[in-house]
């Protein structure tokens, strides 16, 4: 290669020869020429220039995807779920912590693998130790840092509020939350945020604090317990050596190198250790104390209860526990009383054939905003045997709702007690939770994973393994009709309601539980279906007791041995359909249609049938009158109504045996009326 001919250079020459050898020499200075040397490329390894910042925010990428996890679980009542079939706190952190470590392991493997084969200096001249023990620190704080972020969300609306206050500084945020529906991808933005600002901080100031000399180095430290932070600060150490490394031809950082009091490796190995175990404790003991999705609060100090002595809850005294009920018990129907004195004779007398007794159960929530004290459920006692299914029926806010989510252990009674299978439910939940099955009132899947892996999971929880597992999964999918044509091999996802409903009721069953609640069950089914299920329920009734809230007359009918009629926190009745039906039910229902002008003379030819007659129903001719059985005999009325069709235009007429429904309409009428006047 030719350079132009240095003008300077040769002035400057010549000028030296004259003063040596006189004016007779002259220097003729025409180019410059390179010296001969190998050709090479001009390399620049981008990695080491901007691999602080970028690979920050690909590390980070997993925080969102473990948050959400988490926060769905909660969400969908899944950890809920979970645990009432017999998954304890612990189980659960070890299982998830363990899939999230998989998850994360397998993702940095696939980073460091990637970036060596297409020969990024980033990861080929730093030690694969150093890089081994730096992202695995990191992945494991990732997680714990992922829970405790999970335990301050139970809802749509604590995202929401936290998303609120995000979106002052991003408008992009704001966006969002005003258009989008889905409540997981709002979470998902969350994260993403805490990652691109986390990058952002840590290559636009974090570093310039760190090059910064003067700036106090207690100062780093501090900042470097932010886990975004100690992130960038390892990945710009690993950075800066794999730069100075390729420069000049040497390796990058070496163990050697993590002692250099100029290197921060060190300090930042060791603050990630003692977070990773600090957050992960105080995670575990915030989930514990927010009762946030996954049941029951507990006290701040929990943990010390093992150590101490726990006296078992008495038997023998149920006198106790009715101090203070009187005014809940002294109006009570002579069942309702017969029914408490069942359950304090069981008590005194340690019977053990009955899987569930209730003992003066009681729930009082404490009022707000001026508002009195609501008794939810006033002293309520009830004995179920094996074998038997009772049926809770109620308006709503009667307070079913309070009386089995103390049933299952999601809130604690006031006071009362219920002994499950001679456990009871304030000290031994734990082992209830193993032999209870649960059918919510709304459908808890995984829509993900198939009908036959949802029996899969719980039918393992429930103690069931290898032959005896198989067996009762294909059992239970051909009980609910999802066993053929592959159906039960199909994600949840892609079922219909009924099909849902169907496997959250072989979900309550497998593993045979000897308590089991069922929140009306049959919602949602065809006729056939229906049918089909209550077949299923009858059949499984036949070793556990069952417990069966619903709105539907029909279904209470024919699954229930026993009926109670649930109003204002306390039972108004208790006895099987029949026994109801002819308690309250002594009359019939007489039903005619005429033409509005006819009312009063249909009303007078009633009278003259039953004098007794109560008309319950009126609406544009169509008139219900209650007539006493003791009052009339079916011949009397048909042969009375053909006689009346002379004289009056009867398009339509009937008439009825009281239903369950009337008895029900009734008894919670006259309560809900008693109450009022009370």
């Amino acid at each position: 290669m030719l350079f132009p001919r240095p003008t300077t250079s040769g002035t400057v020459t010549n000028a030296y020869l004259r003063f040596v050898s006189g004016h007779g020499v002259n220097l003729v200075f025409d180019f410059v020429k390179e010296m001969p040397m190998h050709e090479t490329k001009l390399v620049l390894d981008f990695s080491s220039l901007l691999g602080a910042l970028f690979f920050t925010w690909v590390v980070l990428q997993l925080f969102p995807v473990l948050l959400t996890s988490l926060v769905y679980e909660k969400q969908q009542n899944l950890r809920i779920m979970m645990k009432m079939h017999g998954l304890g706190d612990g189980p659960y952190w070890l299982i998830s912590y363990a899939y999230f470590l998989f998850i994360s392991s397998s993702y940095m493997l696939c980073f460091v693998v990637f970036g060596s084969v297409i020969g990024l200096k980033f990861f080929t001249l730093n030690d694969y130790t150093i890089q081994f023990v730096f992202y695995f620190m990191y992945i494991n704080l990732q997680i714990v840092f992922a829970f405790l972020g999970a335990t301050f969300f139970s809802n749509v609306k604590t995202a929401t509020g936290l998303v609120c206050h995000l979106s002052v500084l991003s408008p992009f945020l704001l966006e969002c939350l005003i258009h989008a529906h889905n409540w997981n991808f709002l979470i998902t933005v969350i994260g993403q945020i805490c990652v691109f600002g986390s990058g952002l901080l840590g290559g636009y100031l974090f570093q310039l604090f760190v090059e910064d000399t003067s700036f106090p180095r207690t100062g780093i430290i501090f900042m470097e317990m932010i886990p975004g932070f100690s992130l960038y600060r390892g990945l710009y150490e690993f950075s800066q050596y794999s730069l100075t490394g390729s420069r000049v031809g040497t390796d990058g950082m070496l163990w050697k190198d993590v002692k250099d009091s100029k290197n921060g490796m060190k300090e930042i190995l060791i603050i990630m250790f003692v977070e990773w175990i600090v957050v992960l404790i105080a995670s575990y003991y915030i989930d514990q104390m927010i009762s946030v999705g996954s049941g029951e609060e507990k006290y701040p100090l929990f943990f010390l209860q093992k150590f101490c002595k726990r006296t078992s809850p008495s038997l023998q005294k149920p006198g106790l526990h009715r101090q203070g009920s009187n005014n809940f018990i002294q109006m009570e129907e002579p069942d309702v009383s017969q029914e408490r004195d069942k359950v304090e004779k069981l008590l005194l007398g340690h019977n053990t054939s009955h899987s569930i007794i209730c003992n003066n159960l009681k729930k009082l929530y404490p009022g707000k905003d001026g508002n009195p004290d609501k008794f939810a459920v006033k002293g309520l006692s009830l004995a179920l045997p094996q074998g038997e299914c009772f049926g809770m029926l109620g308006p709503n806010g009667a307070g079913k709702t309070s009386f089995i989510s103390m049933m299952i252990g999601l809130i604690k009674p006031t006071s009362g007690t219920v002994f499950v299978q001679d456990m009871d439910i304030r000290t031994d939940m734990k082992k209830i939770y193993t032999s209870m099955g649960v059918c919510p009132q709304h459908d808890l899947l995984w829509e993900t994973l198939t009908g036959r892996e949802h029996l899969l999971f719980y039918g393992r929880l429930k103690n069931l393994k290898g032959s005896a597992l198989i067996q009762g999964v294909e059992e239970s999918l051909k009980s609910v009709n999802l066993f053929h044509g592959g159906v039960g091999d199909i994600k949840a996802g892609k079922y219909s309601g009924g099909m849902k409903r169907r496997l959250s009721v072989a979900i309550s069953l497998i593993g045979d539980p000897k308590v089991v609640y069922m929140d009306e069950p049959s919602t949602g089914l065809d006729p056939a279906s229906r049918s089909n299920l209550w077949s299923v329920v009858k059949c499984a009734k036949k070793d556990r007791a069952i417990i069966l809230t619903t709105h539907s007359m029909e279904e209470a009918e024919v699954l229930c041995d026993r009926l109670g009629i649930f109003v204002d926190g306390s039972f108004q009745c208790i006895g099987n359909p029949k026994e109801l039906k002819a308690r309250y039910g002594g009359c019939y229902v007489f039903t005619v249609t005429t033409s509005s002008t006819q009312e009063k003379e249909v009303e007078n030819f009633v009278r003259q049938l039953s004098p007794s007659a109560n008309k319950i129903y009126h609406l544009s001719g169509t008139q219900k009158f209650e007539l006493p059985k003791e009052d009339i005999r079916i011949s009397d009325v048909f042969l009375a109504v053909e006689n009346a069709k002379k004289k009056l235009k009867i398009h339509a007429w009937g008439l009825a045996g009281t239903t369950l429904e009337d008895v029900f309409v009734k008894v919670a009428g006259g309560a809900q009326a008693f109450n009022v006047l009370s």
